[in-house]
């Protein structure tokens, strides 16, 4: 049966397969049309940390990134207390200076951060939770199911023995697999330590600031712990990766029964609000949110469709599902890794639709329409 315990021993570790080099990247790479188009990943240097005031008490702090095509991400320092709640930290692995540095130009440091509430709980979001709550003795708020990255910083060699041998059965080639295992094998998981929240940020939870209180919203699927804040007065959302300025999808793939369509509720959970500004964790802040969120719900109904029509032709592996998916002329190894991780969940997506079925040949999963 297709059940969340049955994806959780199937998949397990499998979200984080390229997380750091290709799912990122697609948060960030530039796009013409519904397709992905080269760019941003020439091997420039990430630009250097900086501290944009977006409003008064607003600052959107421009952390780098050590992946190709995602030079740096967003966290949000918003003033509270004579100090300021931290909404994302950054990535870890490299200590704390870049975020000091960005925080330095708002005219804040490490002891000024009075609470750090997260989006989710990828690298990038979460990494220097730790040395945030060391440095200042603050708490750390974020959903109860922050722990989806548990198996990636405890155990990272098992996680990727694991990740390969799911992309293995879905019909990545050796070659490839072996070039992933060398590139991967000892690499830091830019989360510097695993901390459990003080407080789980759940529906009614309210994160009190100098502008306001910002509630919060569930809207899993990108992660299974990732929340929008939304504060209704000032009309402000801060959406973490569930709403971008460039329209892009990723799914963490392999915890829950259905990341699309718990995806495409969240959306459902963010129109109905009154957000005139959207703070999201890549890119520049953006307005029209309306219009970004039926954009953004188009783009998944589109990509839904092409895996769609690529089972049309027959049974087949999910990885031969990609180039359907993303495009031949837009295919190399970081658009087909990510690739691969959306399309396993729009398999899955379509097989608990009941139009599409899994079976297992040999050593091998195919897939194909009902």
């Amino acid at each position: 049966p297709l059940n969340g315990e049955g994806l959780a021993a199937r998949h397990f570790g499998w979200s984080t397969l390229l997380v750091d080099l290709a799912a990122e990247q697609a948060a960030a790479k530039p796009r013409h049309g519904d397709r992905y188009v080269r760019g941003m990943s020439d091997g420039r240097r990430p630009p250097s940390p900086r501290a944009d005031r977006v409003l008064p008490g607003v600052w959107r702090l421009r952390l780098p990134l050590p992946w190709p095509g995602v030079p740096h991400g967003n966290a949000w320092a918003v003033t509270a207390n004579d100090g300021i709640v931290l909404f994302d930290t950054g990535i870890g692995g490299e200590g704390t200076a870049r975020l000091e540095q960005a925080l330095a130009q708002a005219g804040f440091g490490l002891a000024d951060v009075r609470l750090v509430a997260c989006t989710h709980a990828h690298a990038d979001h979460y990494g220097l939770a730790g040395p945030i709550i060391e440095a200042s003795g603050c708490e750390l708020w974020i959903h109860p199911a922050w722990e989806h990255v548990r198996a990636m910083v405890e155990d990272p060699e098992a996680a990727l023995e694991q990740r390969i041998e799911v992309a293995r059965q879905s019909g990545v080639p050796p070659a490839a697999l072996r070039e992933y295992e060398q590139r991967r094998r000892g690499q830091n998981p830019g989360i510097d330590a695993l901390v459990p929240p003080d407080r789980e940020l759940l529906p009614g939870v309210e994160v009190k600031t100098d502008l306001g209180s910002w509630q919060v919203h569930e809207t899993p699927g990108h992660a299974p712990s990732h929340v929008c804040f939304h504060q209704p007065e000032r009309g402000l959302l801060i959406s973490g990766d569930h709403l971008l300025g460039r329209i892009s999808l990723f799914y963490d793939y392999g915890h829950t029964p259905d990341p699309v369509g718990e995806f495409l509720a969240g959306l459902d959970e963010i129109a109905p609000l009154d957000a005139e500004l959207c703070l999201s964790g890549h890119g520049r802040p953006f307005r029209d949110v309306a219009a970004k969120i039926a954009a953004t719900r188009a783009e998944a109904e589109a990509q839904l469709a092409r895996v769609r029509r690529s089972l049309a032709d027959g049974p087949k592996p999910a990885f031969e599902t990609v180039p359907d998916l993303v495009g031949t002329e837009d295919l190399d190894p970081a658009t087909a890794a990510w690739g691969l991780q959306i399309a396993l969940a729009y398999l899955d997506h379509l097989a608990l639709a009941g139009e599409a079925t899994r079976t297992e040949d040999g050593d091998s999963v195919r897939w194909a329409l009902n």
